[in-house]
């Protein structure tokens, strides 16, 4: 019996023993294509001897040192790095050990900068539903998850929520996507105005939905509409890429299709490549600047922050990106997984949508085609596929509540950007194996 807590603790797990590529191997010798990183992590795969070897020569020369006392050549340079390529203003990096941690400090950052512009009646935050940020208390608050955060809901602080940018579902049939772009903006202002538009500290939403809804990107003129409202207002703009972010669309900030710049933006997940645990807060020169002008310290931190080892993970990663031209690779395997899935699920009657940009794409699942209808909860369809797919040696990262938290199901597919031709095709035929054989357990297939 296992001493390990679990997060399904009531489950058997296989044991991970190896990595090869994209390939997990457990301690019974299968493998499993990692068809999903993780959680849209493993970017490099899971034996990238490069980023292995920097690790290595880091922790020989100086694993950590604490930030209140050194900052450390390798973290110096991720954060130039960072910031060469971020979109025009995002000037400094502020270092965490994860995603949720780089929220909170956004968050706290957000809040921080107006108190010492004098505008601390500055207090509310608005996201989107079905959005997701973290699962620290700040985090799981400001994300519109209902099932997880309604466990919590008596000790999470205040926050406010707008509609998605969701066309699959939310996009009206006689409606353009500029006229729905539009009517989002406008829902965003009303919401501003409601709370007092002199209170609100910042908007928070995912640049593409990640684990919530399955892969889902905005519409084109979303983000340009959007930070103008949040410009009207005086309004931070945080944008969570920290699972859309660092190549995983195929841009390394995935704003950057969008043609926005964000006021503070997060990253993690790929950043380090699952090879060390980082993640980051990108700040704004105006924030920095009001804050170092100020009080000159930020009033915030964590033991780990700007690990040298996990930045020089990171620093790797992002040299292996661009020597080995991954993101050319990463939108053409995206174009050619889309391309696949939606050829073979062309009139398929329980597939609904099939989205996404670059190598992060989600596949959706209804019960009815035409009206959208989803699969009853309780037959856990997404769960189902999960489990089938395992037996076909391919991870994949299905969740449940699609539609509003309660209801639907999609699967959400973000390999490695290494991946070639070959393995895209074997991910969409075991993919598609795996869903029919899911649909086939819960008795939709045979009853169609």
């Amino acid at each position: 019996m296992t001493t390990v807590f679990h997060r399904a603790p009531r489950a058997k797990l296989p044991i991970a023993v190896a990595g090869d590529g994209i390939e997990i191997i457990d301690s019974e010798g299968k493998r499993y294509i990692d068809a999903s990183g993780g959680a849209a992590v493993s970017c490099l795969g899971h034996s990238n001897q490069r980023v292995i070897d920097a690790i290595k020569r880091q922790a020989q020369q100086l694993p950590y040192a604490h930030t209140s006392f050194f900052s450390t050549a390798v973290a110096e340079e991720l954060s130039d790095r960072l910031v060469a390529d971020a979109p025009a203003g995002l000037g400094h990096v502020y270092f965490t050990s994860g995603g949720s941690e780089a929220i909170e400090a956004a968050l706290k950052l957000a809040r921080q900068y107006f108190v010492e512009k004098g505008q601390g009646q500055r207090r509310h935050f608005i996201a989107r539903r079905q959005s997701y940020h973290g699962n620290t208390l700040g985090a799981l608050a400001i994300g519109g998850n209902a099932w997880r955060r309604e466990p919590f809901l008596p000790i999470l602080i205040e926050a406010h929520h707008v509609s998605p940018c969701y066309a699959y579902r939310e996009q009206r049939a006689d409606e353009t996507e500029e006229a729905f772009a539009q009517r989002l903006a406008d829902e965003l202002e009303s919401k501003i105005l409601e709370l007092g538009g002199d209170t609100v500290a910042a908007f928070v939403a995912e640049t593409v939905v990640g684990a919530t809804a399955g892969a889902v990107p905005p519409v084109r003129e979303y983000f340009k509409k959007i930070r103008a409202v949040c410009n009207k207002y005086g309004v931070l703009l945080i944008l969570d890429e920290i699972m859309s972010g660092m190549g995983r669309t195929g841009y390394l900030y995935a704003c950057a299709e969008d043609g926005v710049a964000a006021d503070l933006l997060t990253i993690a997940k790929g950043l380090g490549a699952g090879y060390q645990a980082i993640g980051a807060t990108l700040v704004s020169d105006e924030i920095y600047n009001t804050i170092v002008d100020g009080s000159g310290f930020f009033q915030h931190g964590h033991t780990y922050i700007g690990h040298a080892t996990a930045c020089a993970a990171a620093l790797e990663v992002q040299r292996v990106i661009a020597d080995e031209r991954l993101l050319d690779n990463v939108q053409a395997r995206g174009e050619q997984l889309r391309g696949l899935l939606r050829a073979h699920y062309a009139s398929h009657p329980f597939i609904g949508d099939i989205r996404g940009r670059g190598l992060f794409v989600g596949v959706e699942l209804v019960q009815d085609r035409a009206s959208k209808s989803p699969f009853d909860a309780s037959k856990k369809l997404h769960a189902v596929i999960k489990s089938e797919a395992m037996k076909r040696g391919l991870m994949v990262y299905p969740m449940g509540g699609t539609v509003d938290g309660a209801v639907g199901d999609h699967v959400l597919l973000a390999p490695p950007f290494i991946a070639t031709a070959g393995q895209i095709d074997e991910i969409g035929a075991r993919l598609a194996d795996a869903i029919d054989g899911a649909l086939t357990s819960i008795g939709a297939l045979a009853a169609h």
